[in-house]
């Protein structure tokens, strides 16, 4: 579910095999909400246990709600832990063939447009309150055509990660000021990136890694310098790559890999953070539930500061990775999925409390925004916030575009003497012939 440390980052995306979308599945009808203490199945049988899907290590921020959830209903909650690629498959699969031995999912972002034909349409659930209580990303993908098939679990977004001892250090200062002709502080721009990531790669220290096995770095930039529509014009029938902003998102990008370690086209999540963790980078541009993952015998723990995303031309922009409860349209316990849905959405600050500590609800995060440990989460609303923050493209070959074009071509952007112009044509080409088959 939040691909921790020790699997994938959370909304930290690894490379994955290539996913197939579901086939369609039959409709139904939304099945009516029950109170919380009368969960039924759906021949009206009292229900004592409902089984929720999560990614594997990811039960740890759903278990406060589930223990409450038990204590006030008496319904047991048992939790089936997959890893990230086995998650989807056992959804794909059992949505496709309607034998669904599950209650609830949660569920990545990036799913639901794939999965969205065989989920319960939970239109009942989104009141003004929720609507106004959610980052407009967050309701965004949300929603499938006309109806919103997951209630949000988790919000999450790349931040600024840096050294405050480095940033502190008065030599460092100096040397800063004299060189570039301006305080050193937590950068805010890209050309400030750029000038304080070029200022620390020395003497065996690097300014900030480049994760180029991976999308979403280069995702955030195209928003940053003024995307309207991530990758897929807003029908989904035809690629944006290759148009103004695209260039310059991919020449800015492809800058920073001499700051980081050589070989960044190789470069994941967890590398990404291992390097950093293990004192060896001053800064870095990571998933916001990662501040919480720090290890106390880190070099950096206690010495890191964060800061929303950088500006582009546009301005502040991150890629939104929030992840869903679902339900399926067969699934055995409507009433009671149902029920534990909206209790886990109302109860979405018990989650705070956890190891990663990751939220959806904006009232959530500002409740415990200045409590010490939660550092990371005013720059998460900040970035989610910002205006030119925009979502990924619902569209059901989404992660075929990004396994098979977008990680490739970042990959081959990073090789001596790339064509950045050339790369982004031929990935349009290919992703045109993907939407329009």
């Amino acid at each position: 579910m939040l691909r921790t440390q020790s699997t994938n980052p959370r909304r930290v995306r690894i490379p994955h095999k290539r996913l197939v979308a579901i086939a369609a599945a039959a409709t139904a009808a939304l099945v009516a909400l029950s109170g919380c203490t009368s969960a039924t199945s759906n021949n009206s049988t009292p229900v004592k246990a409902i089984t929720v899907l999560v990614e594997a290590g990811g039960h740890a921020e759903l278990q406060p709600i589930a223990d409450l959830y038990t204590k006030d209903t008496g319904v047991k909650v048992t939790f089936v832990e997959l890893p990230y690629n086995g998650l989807y498959n056992r959804v794909n699969s059992e949505l496709s063939t309607g034998s669904i031995s599950f209650d609830v999912a949660a569920l990545d972002a990036i799913w639901l447009p794939a999965f969205a034909a065989g989920l319960q349409p939970l239109n009942s659930l989104y009141t003004s309150a929720v609507k106004s209580d959610n980052f407009p990303s967050v309701l965004q993908e949300a929603k499938v055509g006309n109806n919103y098939v997951g209630m949000p679990a988790f919000a999450n977004s790349e931040i600024l990660y840096y050294r405050t001892d480095l940033f502190k250090d008065p030599a460092n200062q100096a040397a800063f000021k004299a060189k570039y002709g301006y305080d050193l502080k937590p950068p805010t721009s890209w050309q400030q990136y750029s000038d304080v990531a070029a200022f620390f790669t020395k003497s065996g220290m690097y300014g900030a890694p480049l994760p180029g096995a991976v999308e979403t770095q280069y995702l955030a930039a195209l928003s940053q310098a003024g995307e309207k529509n991530m990758v897929l014009n807003s029908k989904g029938t035809k690629s944006t790559l290759g148009d103004a902003e695209s260039l310059k998102a991919l020449d800015y990008y492809t800058s920073l890999a001499k700051y980081g370690p050589s070989g960044a086209a190789a470069v994941d999540w967890n590398a990404a953070q291992n390097l950093y963790n293990q004192g060896k980078s001053a800064m870095m541009l990571f998933w916001a539930h990662a501040f919480r993952q720090i290890p106390t015998s880190s070099p950096v723990y206690g010495k890191t500061g964060v800061a929303p995303m950088i500006a582009g031309p546009a301005g502040i922009a991150g890629v939104p990775g929030p992840f869903y409860l679902s339900i399926p349209k067969e699934a055995p316990h409507q009433s009671a999925s149902t029920a534990f849905v909206k209790f886990a959405y109302d109860h979405n600050a018990l989650s705070a409390n956890t190891s990663l500590g990751l939220v959806a609800r904006i009232s959530a995060l500002k409740q415990y925004a200045n409590k010490p440990g939660y550092e990371a989460y005013t720059p998460m609303v900040t970035t989610l916030s910002a205006p030119a923050t925009i979502t990924r493209p619902a569209n059901s070959n989404w992660q075929n575009i990004v396994n098979n074009v977008l990680v490739p071509m970042i990959q081959k952007s990073l090789q001596p003497g790339a064509d950045n112009a050339k790369l982004l044509k031929s990935a349009a080409d290919q992703i045109d012939q993907i939407v329009q088959q």
